[in-house]
Parts: C-alpha cells; sequence; structure tokens
C-alpha cells in the first residue's frame, strides 16, 4: 500500500525484557489513588532505580505525562522513557492509544531508533492486555504518520524500530490485536495521504488510480467509471456538480467477498469532492486551500475498504465513491439549475457550494439498487456541523434504532467520539424544491446539517437501514485534541469505526 513515508517499524516478542538491552527502555507508570502517596512504576526494577524520584512526586503517573531519564545507562540500555496511563480503574484503550502516540513523539525528540517496550505493564489482566496492545499499537503508528513527500529538504517521519515485548506475546488473541491494530493504523494513514494531498497531486482520476494500486493483492475488486459509463447511469448529480471541471468525474466501486454470494453486504459511500471552489457560489479566499480535505469522507471509506479485505473480515461489502471536482467556468451549473438524480428525483440546485450531497444523490441510488445489509455514508457536508460539534464529535443522522446501536458499540470500541443528531420529517418538509421535487439547500433557517442529511435520505430505500456521518469537524485539523492526529493535516476519521459497524455484519 502506498502511503506517506513513514519508517517506524513495530515488532512483538515474546521475551523477558531483562534480558535484552538497547538504545531505550520504555516502561509505564500509573497515578495512585491515594494522592498522598506516590505513583507506581510497573516495571519493578525500574521501580526500585526511581525509588526516591517516586517518593518525591517527581513522577505523577498521569495520563499523558512523558518522562525521559536520559542516559540512564540502567539494565543495558542508555535512555529511560516513563508513560503516564492515570489511574487504574480509569484506564481506557483511548488512553492507551495516546499513550502510544506519546511515546512515538519522545522518541522523535531524543532521536532514539531503537526501542523495547515492557508492554506487559499496561494491564495485570490477560484478558485486557489484546486491546490494549492493539490501541498502543494503533497511537504508534498514527502519531508517526508524516505528509512530507512534497517537501525538498528532510523528511520529518519517526525513524525508528519499536520492540513491543510481553510474556503474551505468543497468545493469540494478542497477536491478532497486534495485527489488527497495525492494519487499522496504516489503512487509517492512507486515508490521511489521500486527503493531505494538494488538488493538482489528488484529482478524481488520480484518486481512482491510487485506490486500485493500493487494493492490489488485498482481494479487493475496484472498478472506476469513466464519465461516458456516469452519463450511461444517468448520474444527473454527479456530472451536474462536474460540469465546471475541466477533469473528468470518476465513480469508483469497490467489491470485497469474504461470505457466502447469499449474504447481503454492508454498503458504504464516501463523498469524494477532490476540491471545492464552491462553483459558482464561489467560497471566500481565506482557508480555500483546506478544500482538497472535501474528499475525506472518500478516503475513509477507501481506507475501511482495505482494511476491512486486509483483516480478511468473514463479510461481504461494498463501497462507492463519486469523485469530482467543484469549479466555476461557463459550463459550470448555475444557481436555480435542475438536475435529475439516477432515482429520477429532480433538485433545483440554488447554491452551488451545496454540492456534495448532489454526488452522494447518486451514489446512494445506486447503492440502494444493491440491497444491502445496510448503508454507510461519510460526507465532510456542513459547515453546520462545525458550528454543531466543532472538530471533537463526529455528528451522525440515522432513524433506524438497529443501526444506531451498532453505531454507538463500534465507536466505543473504535474511540472515536461520535453524537447522534436529529433526522425528522420537519427536516424533509425544508427540502421541498419551488420547481423541482427537491432544493440543494433548506427554506428554513438553522439545522443545516440536519436538513442536508434530509436531502441524503431521499435518495435511499426507505427499507434499507441507513446512516449518515457529517465529518466536516473531524476530517482534519484535530491535531489539538488528539495526539496521534497531525496539527493540521487529515486524520482519516471513522476508518476505525466504520470497521467495528462492519464486523457485526
Amino acid at each position: 500500500m502506498s502511503q506517506a513515508p513513514n519508517a517506524i517499524q513495530i515488532h512483538l516478542h515474546s521475551k523477558e525484557i531483562n534480558s535484552l538491552s538497547g538504545q531505550t527502555l520504555v516502561v509505564f507508570s500509573k497515578a495512585n489513588t491515594d494522592k498522598n502517596k506516590p505513583a507506581k512504576i510497573t516495571h519493578a526494577e525500574t521501580a526500585k532505580a526511581l525509588q526516591t524520584t517516586l517518593e518525591e512526586k517527581l513522577v505523577s503517573g498521569a495520563a499523558g505525562e512523558v518522562l525521559a531519564f536520559r542516559e540512564a545507562r540502567f539494565l543495558g540500555y542508555r535512555n529511560v522513557i516513563a508513560i503516564g496511563l492515570g489511574t487504574d480503574s480509569k484506564l481506557t484503550h483511548e488512553i492507551v492509544r495516546q499513550a502510544g502516540a506519546g511515546l512515538c513523539k519522545e522518541i522523535k525528540s531524543l532521536k532514539s531508533t531503537e526501542v523495547f517496550v515492557h508492554i506487559d505493564g499496561l494491564t495485570s489482566s490477560k484478558k485486557e492486555l489484546a486491546d490494549y496492545v492493539q490501541a498502543f499499537v494503533e497511537g504508534l503508528q498514527l502519531a508517526a504518520y508524516a505528509f512530507d513527500e512534497l517537501k525538498s529538504g528532510d523528511k520529518k517521519a519517526v525513524t525508528a524500530e519499536i520492540h513491543l515485548v510481553s510474556a503474551a506475546a505468543k497468545d493469540k488473541a494478542v497477536q491478532n490485536a497486534f495485527r489488527q491494530g497495525t492494519v487499522l493504523a496504516a489503512c487509517t494513514n492512507f486515508a490521511k495521504r489521500l486527503g493531505d494531498m494538494p488538488g493538482n497531486f489528488m484529482t478524481p482520476t488520480i484518486l481512482a488510480e491510487e485506490t486500485i494500486k493500493a487494493a492490489k493483492g488485498t482481494g479487493l475488486k475496484v472498478t472506476a467509471w469513466d464519465k461516458k459509463r456516469i452519463e450511461k447511469e444517468k448520474m444527473g448529480g454527479l456530472l451536474g456538480v462536474a460540469r465546471g471541471s475541466d477533469e473528468e468525474p470518476r465513480f469508483i466501486v469497490m467489491e470485497y467477498n469474504g461470505a457466502a454470494k447469499s449474504r447481503k453486504p454492508i454498503a458504504f459511500v464516501g463523498k469524494g469532492l477532490t476540491f471545492d471552489t464552491g462553483g459558482i457560489s464561489l467560497k471566500p479566499g481565506a482557508k480555500m486551500e483546506e478544500m482538497k480535505y472535501d474528499m475525506g469522507g472518500g478516503a475513509a471509506v477507501i481506507g475501511t475498504m482495505l482494511a476491512i479485505a486486509q483483516l480478511k473480515l468473514k463479510i461481504n461489502a461494498i463501497a462507492f465513491v463519486p469523485a469530482t471536482e467543484n469549479m466555476p467556468s461557463g459550463r459550470a451549473t448555475k444557481p436555480g439549475d435542475v438536475h435529475t438524480a439516477r432515482n429520477g428525483k429532480t433538485f433545483e440546485v440554488n447554491n452551488t457550494d451545496a454540492e456534495g450531497r448532489l454526488i452522494l444523490s447518486d451514489a446512494l441510488c445506486y447503492a440502494s439498487e444493491q440491497k444491502p445489509a445496510a448503508i454507510i455514508d461519510a460526507a465532510t457536508l456542513t459547515g453546520a456541523m462545525v458550528v454543531a460539534l466543532g472538530n471533537v464529535h463526529t455528528g451522525y443522522f440515522t432513524r433506524n434504532s438497529g443501526l444506531k446501536g451498532k453505531v454507538e458499540k463500534a465507536a466505543d470500541v473504535s474511540g472515536e467520539l461520535v453524537w447522534n443528531m436529529p433526522l425528522t420529517d420537519a427536516h424533509v418538509k425544508d427540502m421541498k424544491g419551488t420547481f423541482a421535487d427537491l432544493s440543494n439547500i433548506s427554506s428554513a433557517a438553522g439545522a443545516g446539517s440536519a436538513t442536508a442529511a434530509a436531502f441524503l435520505e431521499q435518495f435511499v430505500d426507505s427499507e434499507i437501514p441507513w446512516a449518515h456521518f457529517d465529518i466536516a469537524g473531524t476530517a482534519w485539523a484535530c491535531g489539538n485534541r488528539l495526539n496521534y492526529c497531525s496539527p493540521k493535516g487529515a486524520t482519516g476519521v471513522m476508518v476505525r469505526t466504520f470497521v467495528e459497524i462492519a464486523k457485526q455484519f
């Protein structure tokens, strides 16, 4: 799988860490529930060596704490790093994930190229260890991502051999967790790279080519429809948005068969706007460069399908990514123009910057025609979602209680924060058109994310469970919230959650 340079290598070993030696030893510290007592170091020998430091409370053991003892020259290791996890009672997968990211950043600061982690120190519970190993691996690998392949100078990617040492390393559950964490992080990083690429290097055609290239050897079947095929398929929403661009649109189709053909697949749909100027309803110039991230939903869906295939899940899955640019030109769709979606419904385009819902309309129609067990879509759809939830939660919409339960369960496992948003018939009413069946913007003020979801709902078969994820606030620039995300770059959000949803099918 091609991705941004990332020289980090993570290995799992079934050995006694005291029998090894190398550049850097990593141990874990935990806060004491009695604040009058010192923190604990989970590696006995290190705890003895740091007894005075612990007694003086120079180590708190708080979650997020990273302390490096340079040139410690201890047990055959040059440096020692203590990673804080907080108290045992409050330890979560997300704390462990962020601990992995914190270690990755400290490794970079130390310029350490050989690291040995006493991974058994995460927990004394063999049952919990596997899940924590997965989270730790995810944090390490996600934080190691750096998009600097377009720079001519020195690269910033972390370069290190990281050895996770555990007495339980031969346990199948631990090994499976290690592999799952590695695959999920790699596929999330791939989604990040797709998003971070500037528009001139990530056109609809290039997005399709990159997807086909990444899928080789995974068991995925990937095809990309060209403009002629899209016209034949009567995808008026996608074609209408693509009219203003010199770049041809693409409709990317991904198929994975890991179960009997008789089993219904889960379907994923992702918005693939490789660059969005707003079209004739031109966006303000400030921060328009961030509109290369308008294909974050498509990137998430592609990353999800790659992960499903590499993990060899025993399910069937299909995915559709309508890809185009939204550009102003003499041929571009004008405000007031009317287009016809694949299912025959017409919509008047009263704001050409509300284009994501138009290209998704055709993809949702096509996905419905495949009669899947459920449809999940992801899109950087509305600024209103950013107003509502900022860059903390991803808002999602569904009227299906069963699917809502699956989403909440999946997000709880993945550690990605989601928030169920309202979708009612009142929102549908607000999207009725004057000169066509629908308008692409609401006739009422407010609830912009809900009305956008209501528009999308008109293109989904009512009998198919459907959930829409608006990732406008969480697709990029979340480094201030999550230490395993780049400060300004793409996040690859929802890949981990979507894989967990897929497992439930």
